[in-house]
């Protein structure tokens, strides 16, 4: 009879055992992917609120050559810096080559040069960053 007891009772020790060590290996790969996800977060957040700025930082030259007529402030030059930087961004805040980076690159192609004089080109590149606004907006509204 003690036999029979004390084999139950390592067979409970044993199943109690290997039932500890899938629950630690299931906690442990969760924690992994969650800290791997939470860092995926932080670099998108971080890419997403360094866009903003380059964004705005556009916008004013933009703003500043147009209505200004500053060539200091609203130099294409730095422009076309900040477009760069824009697109190298954008890698990381949408995971992927977005649309509406693209289209900023285009529209900044075809009318850097026209936005000291022509308000209509002016507007066209406002509203392309105003489209990227929006969709990192969206990215950041979706991070879990």
């Amino acid at each position: 009879m003690r036999i029979t007891s004390i084999k139950k009772r390592l067979k409970i020790y044993q199943i109690t055992s290997i039932l500890s060590i899938l629950l630690t290996l299931v906690g442990f790969s969760y924690n992994v992917y969650r800290l791997e996800q939470t860092e995926i977060n932080s670099n998108i957040r971080t890419s997403s609120f360094e866009m903003l700025k380059e964004l705005a930082n556009l916008e004013q030259i933009v703003y500043a050559s147009h209505y200004e007529k500053d060539d200091k402030i609203g130099n294409p030059r730095i422009g076309w810096v900040k477009v760069g930087i824009i697109q190298d961004l954008s890698i990381i805040s949408f995971k992927e080559k977005n649309k509406a980076v693209e289209n900023l690159l285009k529209i900044w192609e075809k009318n850097w040069s026209l936005m000291k004089n022509d308000r209509q080109a002016t507007n066209r590149i406002i509203k392309s960053i105003d489209e990227i606004r929006k969709e990192i907006r969206i990215v950041l509204k979706n991070l879990n």
